[in-house]
């Protein structure tokens, strides 16, 4: 008797590809189906935040605090309902998309004006029009960042990212302690330079930001192409063992495989570019938190030795004048945060790019990362498979496109 799939198993399968920050793993995931249901939530709360604006700020002070208290409460509890619903996934109308995204695009105008209407001598700075204008910007922001951030699933993303990171933190404490001197081997040298020590003490905060965003972007480059290596690899392994054993501990851990897979094989189903970037996301979310341990690591070290070596008569020789204090740790140069934020931000570059390319360092940082996404294939070509089965006693699978 053929294997026949029910609609609860699929679903209760895309619940865990978006728990696990993969929701691009679903069949038929659109803007519309799946996507704007999620996003609504931020947009209610982004919404009726913003009537907070429409408080008089001359009021009386009871009357003022009581209305922003008033806009608070419903805002969270709007918020809080949104929540609720949408773990119901429901499916929205065109009346409803419509009405969600002309209502959000109204909101940035419709502020503005009725807070002239409610004080019309409030003025926002830089003028009426500077201010609808950044109203404007504000809200079209914070609904790009919405929508990549649920297309993408980045707060799940984030959330596995940072509480792995906890969990593991012995772990990471064992493979920095055999990391460490590696990074300081290629590093060391390089601090006791006086011509580094000139050179960084002349950049700007917002220009040592953009030096360690270059190291994350190589970071991302060397995960991307490590990546692409590994999907082709796992879709030619697609056989019963591996695919029973990812499932298992999934929604389709009863799944009978044997049956499913009548001909020894699954055909595996090319990823998309959403799926992949989705997959690349994950890769590099990971890689950066645990970069960013050996990154925090590394500061803590150099900012301790440039505290016991480096004299305030050395760093004025070096640099060509006197150290300018921290404004935040007065005892601490401004030169010594900087390149020890400067060495930070190389080392863990190098840690997240040697991980993924020497076979010891790959076995131990980067294969548990890679055993992840591998699992996430193998259960999305089950998931195709059973979509693709004829309808069972609850309903098609393939009619499942919430």
């Amino acid at each position: 008797m053929p294997f026949t799939a029910s609609q609860i198993v699929v679903r209760q399968t895309e619940q865990w590809f978006t728990q696990r920050g993969a929701p691009t793993m679903i069949a038929g995931y659109g803007f519309v189906t799946h996507v704007l249901p999620r996003m609504v939530p931020s947009l209610a709360l982004v919404t009726l935040a913003s009537l907070a604006w429409l408080v008089p700020p001359r009021a009386a002070g009871s009357g003022s605090m009581v209305l922003l208290g008033g806009v608070i409460v419903v805002t969270v509890a709007v918020w809080g309902a949104m929540r609720v619903l949408v773990r119901r996934r429901p499916r929205l109308s065109r009346t409803a998309t419509v009405a969600i995204l002309a209502g959000y695009a109204a909101m940035p105008v419709a502020v503005p004006l009725l807070q002239l209407a409610v004080d019309d001598a409030v003025t926002p700075p830089g003028g009426p029009v500077v201010g609808l204008v950044g109203f404007v910007i504000f809200f079209a922001a914070v609904f790009v960042a919405t929508l990549l951030g649920t297309t993408y699933g980045l707060g799940a993303l984030l959330r596995r990212a940072i509480r792995r990171a906890f969990s593991d933190l012995g772990t990471n404490v064992h493979l920095l302690g055999r990391a460490l001197p590696m990074l300081l081997f290629v590093t060391l040298f390089l601090f006791f330079t006086g011509e580094l020590w000139q050179a960084v003490n002349r950049l700007t905060w917002w220009r040592i930001a953009l030096v360690v965003g270059l190291f994350a972007a190589i970071t991302v480059l060397a995960a991307a192409s490590r990546l692409r290596e590994e999907i082709g690899r796992v879709e030619q392994d697609l056989s019963p063992d591996r695919l029973a054993s990812a499932c298992m501990g999934t929604p389709l851990a009863e799944v009978p495989i044997g049956d499913l897979v009548p001909g020894g094989r699954l055909r595996a189903v090319p990823l998309n570019g959403r799926q992949a970037r989705n997959l690349l996301l994950m890769l590099a979310t990971r890689q950066l938190v645990q970069a960013a341990v050996a990154g925090a690591a590394l500061f803590a070290f150099f900012l301790i030795l440039g505290l016991l070596v480096v004299t305030p008569e050395t760093a004025e020789q070096w640099i060509g004048a006197k150290p300018a204090p921290s404004g935040l740790l007065p005892a601490v140069p401004v030169a010594l945060l900087r390149i020890a934020t400067l060495f930070a931000g190389f080392g863990s570059m190098y840690f997240a790019v040697t991980s993924m390319s020497d076979a010891d360092h790959r076995r131990q940082f980067f294969a548990p990362i890679i055993d992840r996404i591998e699992r996430i294939l193998a259960v999305r070509a089950v998931y195709l498979a059973i979509r693709a089965t004829p309808q069972g006693p609850h309903g098609a699978a393939g009619d499942t496109a919430t």
